[in-house]
């Protein structure tokens, strides 16, 4: 089956950047509305019940992503039997996976008490909470999470972010209302709960009427069962590190420190999280692309894709890392008030945190699509265990500055380093290795260089905070795109991926103006040739 590659990216960059719109934005409101009705401890109980569910929960627990990586494969050859069989073992995978979280989640119940450090409010029951959180993530598994592997497979996720979008909206409104007329905590979860449900059931209406020839039946042969078998067993290494270390941070403040200093801390975190999902919204836009062309290009070709990709996203990184710095400040003072405002230093860390969590994942988003998770299952490990130690070392003496440089050291020193090793030792040639650290590097200087001209030149101005808020919006934009261009406009693989967007808009409009006509007939700007489409 033919991947229309292209048009599946630019599909899913505009649905996805809508709905990742919306979820960086009204849940800013929502924030601001729960800070002003409950109060900053509500904040803090609010992010520690998503942090323990992040663990419990484990994001498909590598399920997933095993067998939206089978799938590529049959899809391409038209296998439709083996496609059944692989959904048929998803949905039994995912109903085992439910009733583990839900076995997990119960014993962990005696000892929530003892990882908040201080008072909870005084109105609310702990447990009642816990196992609302609780239920909405079993009850997700249960209900057709497999069906949405069709439509990733298919280089689909637009049709996810459209049910996504219409039903957040609703949700979002929901909630503010409650906060707003009744301050009821129980129903702001039972709201969230309701709307989950609803994403799973409509998005497997959709997968279901989109390819009506997919269903549940059918056995894999023992061989391939117990490839995907060890491919999830590599997977849940991975996804539970990243899990544990995504979460090491929250749970060791709430700790040690208490829900207030959580508050504090996950407002900052809030907004890197936010840019950062954007910034997934690109790569998700291509994983299928990518995972497809993996198995049908050479790995030269492959590799000129990475360079590409890796330009453009850096230029990307190195642009908002430039306008979190120096926004940061001002909008914390805007959105929260200047009694929330943590220290510059404090500040700094959260902008190195970001950047290396944003190169982390695009050599993270090659590796997922080739699936090499065996090789890699360690490396996650590695670094959640470092993270976590070094938080608790840290963490008394230090503070909050403690466990942000715990999280930059085990990205920088482990992670990324280790993800090139084994990036071009299984799936591109290994002679491009020195080449490619040259280009990461190179990346890496100028996009500090522009953040620290960025931060010089918006530090010689002193306004109030809404005027510095947009002069230094205006500044950080416009000195790193300067520096970028500058040092990368003679550079063939700029050229290339600048010839390449060219393709793609002259793509787009002969699409438009020619709307019989088969899409996959037309160039593609994807491949090196126009038979790899």
């Amino acid at each position: 089956m033919k991947l229309e590659r292209t048009r599946n990216a630019a599909r899913n960059v505009v649905f996805d950047g809508a709905l990742e719109i919306v979820n960086i934005l009204v849940p800013f409101v929502i924030r601001s509305v729960m800070l002003h009705y409950l109060g900053t401890e509500y904040l803090g109980l609010n992010g520690l019940f998503k942090s323990l569910l992040t663990i419990l929960n484990l994001a498909e627990l590598g399920v997933g992503s095993a067998m939206v990586f089978s799938m590529y494969k049959p899809i391409a050859e038209g296998d439709t039997r083996t496609i059944c069989s692989l959904l048929r073992l998803y949905r039994t995978l995912y109903r085992i996976i439910g009733l583990a979280v839900a076995a997990v989640g119960l014993l962990l119940m005696p000892f929530l008490r003892n990882i908040i450090e201080g008072d909870i409010p005084a109105d609310l029951n702990l447990y009642i909470l816990f196992l609302m959180n609780l239920g909405n993530t079993v009850l997700t598994y249960w209900l057709f999470a497999y069906k949405s592997s069709l439509l990733q497979a298919h280089q689909r996720r637009d049709v996810i972010s459209k049910v996504s979008l219409s039903v957040r909206m609703a949700e979002y409104a929901l909630k503010i209302l409650i906060l707003i007329f009744t301050k009821n905590y129980y129903l702001f979860l039972a709201v969230q709960l309701v709307c989950q449900l609803a994403i799973n059931v409509m998005t497997a209406v959709c997968a279901s009427k989109m390819y009506p020839q997919y269903v549940p039946r059918g056995k894999l042969p023992k061989e391939k069962t117990l490839d995907i078998f060890r491919r999830v067993r590599d997977l849940f290494t991975s996804k539970l590190s990243a899990t544990v270390f995504d979460a090491a941070d929250t749970l060791v403040i709430s700790a040690f420190m208490g829900l207030t200093v959580l508050a504090l801390y996950q407002n900052y975190y809030f907004i890197i999280t936010a840019l950062r999902m954007m910034l997934v919204v690109l790569l998700n836009a291509c994983m299928a692309g990518v995972g497809n062309k993996l198995v049908t290009a050479s790995g030269e070709a492959n590799y000129r894709d990475l360079e590409k990709i890796s330009l453009l996203y850096s230029w990307v990184l190195g642009v908002s890392s430039s306008m979190l710095l120096c926004m940061y400040q001002p909008f914390i003072h805007i959105w929260m008030g200047e009694e929330n405002v943590l220290a510059a230093g404090v500040m700094l860390c959260f902008v190195g945190y970001y950047y290396a969590m944003g190169a982390n994942k695009l050599i993270n988003m090659f590796k997922d699509a080739a699936g090499i998770w065996r090789m890699d299952r360690w490396r996650p490990l590695t670094a959640a265990l470092a993270n976590l130690c070094l938080n608790l070392a840290t963490v008394r003496w230090l503070g909050l500055y403690g466990v942000l440089f715990s999280s930059v050291f085990s990205i920088v020193f482990i992670q990324i380093p280790w993800l090139f090793h084994n990036l071009f030792r299984e799936v591109f040639p290994h002679r491009f290795l020195k080449r490619y650290i040259k280009l990461f590097c190179g990346l890496t200087a100028v996009a500090l260089i522009s953040c620290a001209a960025s931060w010089f030149v918006c530090g010689l101005f002193s306004l109030g905070v809404w005027p510095s808020l947009v002069l230094n919006a205006a500044v950080s934009f416009l000195i790193p795109n300067l520096f970028y261009y500058l040092v990368y406009r003679k550079n063939p693989v700029f050229t290339e991926s600048l010839s390449q967007l060219k393709q793609v808009l002259l793509s787009g409009r002969m699409r438009s103006q020619a709307p019989d006509r088969d899409v996959d007939s037309l160039p593609s700007c994807n491949n090196e040739r126009g038979t790899e489409e």
